[in-house]
């Protein structure tokens, strides 16, 4: 037991003191600060010059509205958030050019979302992502996006559920899993992918849907990169092909025709995984993509009984059929593109070393022709609470 006034008790008091000193020397008062929440980047009307957005929160903005009020601003109309635009060279100067306009200084921890434009991407994003990932302020959390038009622009569409529309799309990509038709990457998953000698990096691909006041962001698929350069996109359904392989499929919904050809049948996935075995065949490397999904009978649109067990077997087939395309034809795109997205590479570096220091810098000249097969087991469990559909006897 340590005494009062003993030598320790008074080094431990010290040291208490230091430590709650010490916590506060770099505080700042939240009234100092522009609070970021995202970062758009786009190609500046003058060559070579880079236009940054940041959308900067209006605390004050920021209360519930009255009765009556509508969604997505602050109670007398205003919108609680800021987008500032700025011109530069580089984005150290263009974010620090930002300040000339506005009165706080630019603050990033909270920062959610930084989001290219097609035309930045296709010139490589590595530099930007540099003084991300350099700068002590921004998280290694931010997600990465990919427009095919102006990023600004999606800084400025319509947030139903949330006042910021940065804030909106992180939940947005949060939420993807529901029906895993869009990737969601994290910017230490992309500079991993970007510093891996074969497995090229990929982020969300956002879109803008409607005109005018009613515009909205909607996740559309994958941007695919080749080193730090955009290169092409996936659908959809190639984005959930990809994601089988690479074991992110959460959740989602599988569309089938119902056995007997009269409507359609929804089987929800329940759960999957997945696993990339490398072999060399004939002197040649083979991939076998192997996916084990289970899930259950969401709804029909068709009278027949379903839970027969030729019925329940066929459903299963289809299933594993319709898992089996979305795979192919994500390989099928990835090849075209020659950007090994899967880790194939990574998969063929662990199983053969040896062999993979004679081919890891011309990994590019074997991907596009490598033989892939894809075998998919997947199973019903059940057929939620009722047993047969609801119809006239």
């Amino acid at each position: 037991m340590i005494k009062p006034g003993s030598l320790l008790s008074k080094i431990l008091v010290l040291l208490l003191i230091i430590l709650i000193i010490g916590g506060c020397w770099n505080r700042r008062e939240l009234n100092t600060l522009a609070i970021v929440s995202g970062l758009a980047l786009d190609k500046a009307e003058e060559p070579g010059k880079i236009r940054i957005t940041a959308q900067i929160i209006k605390p004050g903005e920021m209360k519930v509205p009255q009765a009556g009020g509508g969604s997505g601003g602050g109670g007398d109309g205003q919108k609680p958030y800021w987008n500032v635009s700025a011109t530069g060279d580089t984005i150290f100067d263009t974010i620090r050019a930002i300040t000339h306009q506005s009165s706080r200084k630019l603050f990033f921890p909270h920062n959610e979302i930084v989001i290219f434009s097609q035309d930045v991407a296709k010139e490589g994003v590595q530099e930007y992502l540099d003084f991300l990932d350099r700068d002590p302020e921004p998280r290694r959390l931010i997600w990465i996006l990919v427009t095919k038009g102006t990023a600004s622009e999606i800084l400025e569409t319509k947030a139903e559920l949330e006042k910021v529309p940065a804030i909106s799309i992180s939940h947005l990509i949060e939420a993807r899993a529901a029906t895993s038709e869009a990737s969601a990457v994290k910017m230490h998953e992309f500079l991993t992918r970007l510093m891996s000698k074969t497995t090229a990096p990929v982020a969300s691909l956002i879109e803008v849907s409607g005109q005018g006041k009613e515009k909205t962001a909607i996740l559309t698929g994958t941007a695919v990169f080749k080193r730090d350069k955009l290169v092409g996109y996936l659908d959809k359904t190639e984005t959930r092909g990809l994601l089988w392989v690479i074991n992110e499929i959460k959740s989602g919904i599988i569309v089938v025709e119902c056995p007997g050809g009269k409507g359609k049948a929804s089987l929800e996935i329940i759960r999957a995984r997945s696993k990339i075995i490398p072999e060399i065949k004939d002197n040649k490397i083979h991939i076998t993509v192997k996916v084990d999904e289970e899930g259950n009978l969401g709804s029909q649109m068709c009278s027949e009984d379903l839970t027969s067990l030729s019925a329940w077997m066929n459903l299963e087939r289809k299933q594993a059929a319709a898992i089996r395309s979305e795979v192919k034809a994500a390989l099928k795109k990835a090849q075209e593109l020659n950007t090994d997205i899967f880790g194939f590479g990574e998969a063929v570096h662990r199983k053969y070393p040896k062999l993979w220091k004679d081919i890891e810098d011309h990994w590019d000249d074997f991907f596009p022709d490598i033989e892939v097969t894809v075998i998919v087991n997947a199973k019903l469990r059940k057929s939620g609470i009722t047993t047969k559909p609801a119809k006239p006897e």
